[in-house]
């Protein structure tokens, strides 16, 4: 079972992420520098379940052949992004059971709604409600909208989530036109996520 963040720590991970070796501390860094990519660390406060080992949602049977529980409905939670008086919608998600506890996890794309622009993505790790009619939790933060990236090539397959994030290398880039993009992927291993860096692409063509 995973527990929610706390409110007084809304962009703070409480589902473990691991850093990798020579790591830093803050995603964005990779995409200013040449540096490797870094991850949000929290407490961990995940609650052992005996089998850690991530399965794909789809995949995981119940005991005597009863069928999985759904995972959280992306669209139903409460993000910890503020958009004015609009809600935050939902570009792309998919889900594992990540922790292998048999309730799948959802992870969401999530941005503020914009007609024009390119708003930043926060990447989300849901849990089942506590409570019938509940909210799904938000145990981890992924990725930080804070970070002012993009996220592409999303995808959840066999318990890894991947993806291809887009920034930018000053602020005279134009939100329209990111120029620097890296592959990353987060995968569970030994009770936590590790963030696993792709090489650096450096400067964008057209």
């Amino acid at each position: 079972m995973l527990k929610p963040l706390p409110p007084s720590s809304p962009h703070r991970s409480h589902f473990p992420v691991t850093d990798l070796p020579h790591t830093r501390t803050r995603t964005v860094h990779w995409v200013l520098t040449a540096a490797l990519v870094g991850a949000v660390v929290g407490a961990s406060a995940l609650v052992p379940s005996g089998d850690s080992t991530a399965r794909a949602s789809e995949d995981h049977s119940g005991s005597g052949g009863r069928a999985a529980p759904a995972a959280p409905d992306p669209r139903a939670a409460n993000y910890p992004l503020t958009c004015g008086k609009q809600k935050p919608e939902v570009t792309e998600h998919g889900a594992a059971d990540f922790d292998g506890d048999g309730a799948p996890q959802t992870v969401a794309v999530v941005r503020c709604p914009a007609g024009i622009g390119t708003p930043p993505h926060g990447v989300y790790v849901l849990a089942p409600a506590a409570e019938r009619g509940a909210a799904p939790r938000v145990v981890a933060t992924l990725v930080d909208p804070d970070e002012g990236m993009n996220v592409e090539r999303f995808a959840v397959r066999d318990g890894t989530v991947s993806a291809r994030l887009l920034g930018y290398s000053s602020p005279d880039v134009p939100r329209c036109c990111p120029d620097k993009r890296r592959a990353v992927r987060w995968e569970w291993k030994d009770g936590a996520f590790a963030l696993v860096p792709g090489p650096v692409a450096g400067r964008t063509s057209v």
